[in-house]
């Protein structure tokens, strides 16, 4: 469920779409995006938008009820882990809910984004740099 204003179009429309336990993902540039979801590209350039900054835009606008990580990113990209794990726990005050976190073999995270409504590329550059949002309701 929308919560806010989100420039882009097309994720905007996805999140407005959005029903309980329906789920949004965000990839980096080198994410394989399945043929079923929509597929919403906003790389521009090496780290332009940057993984944070999109997932950052997209849970502004999103009700989160849990996220799918790829456990790859806790020993090949521990620092975006910490920066997102925050973002999350600062999502979790905001909307007054506890967010609960899957950690996944990145083969099977990939696996999970078939049933996406749509994946948005970022122009991240680094390992595992991917989250599964399932959406949550405001009530």
């Amino acid at each position: 469920m929308k919560k806010g204003t989100l420039l882009n179009a097309d994720i905007s429309a996805v999140v407005s779409r959005l029903g309980h336990t329906d789920s949004l993902t965000i990839g980096d540039a080198g994410l394989p995006i399945p043929a079923g979801p929509q597929r919403i590209d906003l790389a521009v350039t090496h780290g332009i938008p940057s993984f944070l900054q999109v997932a950052q835009a997209v849970t502004h606008e999103m009700q989160v009820e849990s996220a799918v990580i790829a456990d790859e990113i806790r020993s090949h990209n521990a620092a975006l882990h910490v920066e997102l794990v925050a973002l999350l726990k600062a999502l979790e005050k905001q909307q007054g809910n506890v967010i609960t976190i899957d950690y996944v073999p990145h083969e099977q995270f990939k696996t999970l984004t078939q049933r996406s409504q749509a994946v948005v590329r970022s122009g991240e550059c680094t390992p595992y740099a991917n989250i599964i949002l399932t959406a949550g309701v405001t009530f």
